[in-house]
């Protein structure tokens, strides 16, 4: 006889919001901050790379441009375009994965589809669909990720949803005649919800980096934009002259993923494990 023990515990909402709060400052910052930068984003105040002083807090750019401006107006691009990501895929992952678990029949289609585009590496399949898109920038990026994120996306909800569907009540449910929308939204669907929560989480990181990468990459974002990831790769040769304008933007994006993977990975559901037989 064997007894299983839950692998962690669940966290209170307390340390689910403890470890939010940097990610909900920093987007609370990111909508007000140009409201609150001091100079004009696309204005010289220093000389390139020039130090901090009383006119630049954060020093200057490669173009002497006031750091701490750039900084204040390039997290909402930045953050918009992951959080839609994080919808797009989250959502169009829900339904796919709730419909695969309930038609299983449908489900091992969508399941080897997903399966086929898995197999495409991500960078290649965002440079692909970046450079093929007619205008490039910011909105290829986000298509590309939100292509590529679903597949994967799609596998977490469907092996999460597949128990769920074989329960009793949704069975008594699906026999009684009720439609397949309503076995979805009402029977499946409050049953995934920190399941689906993490995942958003996880998605909404995901973004991030791509858009991080794409960045460094020469895609997405185009100067003179003010974008924190665009603003690394702008100015890493100037490094040794003004950290600041590298590490700002670094630490920004850095703790912005760190706190929003700590709040997921709080909000997934527990796994049971074995412990040793009696």
């Amino acid at each position: 006889m064997t007894t299983t023990r839950t692998a962690r515990q669940q966290p209170s909402r307390a340390q689910v919001l403890a470890w939010a709060l940097p990610a909900l400052l920093l987007l609370i910052l990111a909508l007000i901050g140009p409201l609150l930068a001091p100079e004009a984003i696309d204005r010289p105040v220093t000389a390139p790379y020039g130090s901090a002083d009383n006119t630049a807090a954060l020093g200057g750019d490669l173009l002497g441009r006031d750091v701490l401006s750039r900084l204040l107006s390039g997290g909402a691009p930045l953050i918009a375009t992951a959080l839609a990501i994080a919808l797009v895929v989250t959502g169009a992952a829900t339904a796919l994965g709730i419909l695969a678990a309930l038609r299983p029949r449908l489900g091992r289609w969508v399941e080897r589809t997903a399966d086929l585009a898995i197999l495409l590496p991500a960078v290649l399949g965002i440079m692909l669909i970046a450079l093929a898109w007619p205008t490039g920038g910011r909105l290829a990026v986000g298509v590309a990720a939100c292509v590529l994120g679903v597949p994967y996306a799609v596998r977490v909800v469907a092996a999460a949803a597949a128990p769920i569907a074989a329960t009793g009540y949704v069975e008594t449910a699906s026999a009684g005649g009720e439609h397949l929308w309503y076995l979805m939204t009402r029977e499946a669907l409050p049953n995934l919800r920190s399941t689906l929560l993490a995942l958003f989480g996880l998605r909404f990181v995901e973004g991030v980096y791509v858009v991080s990468i794409a960045a460094f990459l020469q895609l997405g974002p185009q100067p003179p934009e003010a974008d924190w990831a665009l603003m690394i790769r702008e100015n890493a040769p100037g490094i040794l002259l003004n950290p600041w304008a590298v590490a700002a933007p670094c630490l920004s994006i850095g703790l912005l993923a760190i706190s929003v993977n700590l709040a997921a990975e709080a909000l997934a559901p527990a796994r049971p494990t074995p412990e040793t037989p009696l």
